[in-house]
């Protein structure tokens, strides 16, 4: 038995799109459940499928056919983060790519541009590491202290960034950093984003951080690291208005991860389900076990409704607060649903859950992680309480 899950943005897709989800489903085929199941025993990157990933133009989704990429936008993103999930993987690996890459094609410098849009676009440069969290100032964004001093032609960054996932596995790294000191009149104000050529950086040393899913995760010092001053993005000081659009498209990309680890583990449970026969009928004929996977699946038609829209607010140029409130809904909801469906999945193959082999837990440690991160769920909901609701603020 094999369970097809019908979802309604599959009726919607246009030619390029049924294109690109052809293309992955044959990437997948070849990097398979049992090549995750590898990957995530031996605590490894995976090299091989990132290659390819990224020989197949992947890289280019987001990248402008004027720089030798594909034009599309953080929908195609989606589509193909959630087709890679629902085939039983993770883009974990290769993500991080998208989510400044609408910031560098509108307010990077023509210089910066032309260097590296194209190299990044054939897949001869790695775009992946992400660095913003620190230790001090986790969420709080406003609190950041690296600080990145300007001096002639260059830009001289000391500072101490965490969980800042693939940062030996990639050649450039998109940072955040102040340029002036915290104000608390002006939170936001004094904020810049770079982008670190990592190749030719010196004055980064990292430590590599066990964790129990989804490395590599590193801890990085940066002791008067000198970026040249055509890497700056945007305005000296406005960066923060600009790392909003990179966030949004960030939770996005990762509740479209979800939607496919969902649709994953609902297809696996209802499959099992019909064949495992318990007491001389298979245990999917009781109703203890058939309404936890169908209210995991009612809810992630919800789910999947949202997190598209969430991309189309953010393809057509929303306001930030409007693209704010979709994208962080899509991520809260996304992870309630998948870690439900997790739960669920763990549940009704019982023992056969826990095993390693069958790759049920290994979705379920994956998913764990979204309940805190790239935001808690607590913030969203305090986000969208103060920025939307208007309610009074709590911090």
């Amino acid at each position: 038995m094999s369970v097809d899950l019908y979802l309604d943005h599959h009726q919607r897709l246009k030619e390029h799109q049924r294109l690109l989800i052809s293309s992955i489903r044959g990437l997948m085929e070849k990097y398979g459940e049992r090549y995750w199941l590898e990957v995530d025993a031996s605590e490894r990157f995976p090299e091989e499928f990132v290659r390819e990933y990224l020989e197949m133009g992947f890289a280019g989704l987001m990248i402008p056919e004027g720089y030798g990429g594909s034009g599309y936008g953080v929908e195609e993103a989606v589509l193909v983060s959630e087709e890679i999930s629902a085939c039983g993987g993770t883009t974990y690996h290769v993500r991080g790519m998208y989510y400044p890459m609408s910031i560098i094609v509108k307010h990077g410098s023509r210089t910066l541009r032309e260097k590296y849009l194209p190299s990044i676009a054939r897949g001869e440069l790695r775009l992946l590491a992400f660095a913003v969290t620190e230790p001090e100032a986790g969420s709080d964004t406003a609190r950041i202290s690296t600080y990145a001093k300007r001096e002639g032609d260059r830009y001289v960054v000391s500072g101490h960034k965490i969980f800042i996932s693939r940062f030996r596995e990639s050649d450039l790294m998109f940072l955040v950093a102040r340029t002036s000191p915290y104000n608390p009149e002006r939170r936001y104000d004094g904020i810049s984003l770079f982008l670190v050529d990592l190749r030719e950086a010196r004055g980064i040393e990292s430590r590599k951080i066990k964790v129990m899913a989804l490395g590599p995760v590193y801890e990085i010092f940066i002791n008067s690291l000198e970026i040249p001053a055509e890497n700056l993005i945007g305005e000296e000081g406005k960066g923060f208005r600009y790392l909003l659009e990179a966030l949004n498209i960030e939770r996005t990309i990762i509740s479209a991860d979800l939607v496919g680890s969902t649709r994953y583990l609902i297809k696996r449970s209802a499959e099992y389900a019909s064949k495992r026969i318990v007491f001389g009928k298979p245990i999917g004929s009781y109703q203890g076990v058939q309404f936890p996977i169908s209210s995991a699946y009612i809810e992630l038609l919800a789910v999947d409704e949202l997190v598209h829209r969430a991309a189309s607010i953010i393809d057509g140029g929303a306001d930030q607060r409007i693209a704010g409130l979709y994208s962080n809904a899509a991520k809260y909801l996304a992870a309630e649903t998948a870690w439900k469906a997790a739960n669920t999945a763990m549940d009704i193959f019982g023992g056969y859950g826990y095993a390693w082999e069958t790759g049920i837990e290994r979705k379920l440690r994956e998913i764990r992680l979204y309940k805190v991160a790239p935001i808690n769920q607590n913030l969203i909901l305090a986000y969208i309480a103060h920025n939307i609701l208007e309610l009074p603020r709590s911090y």
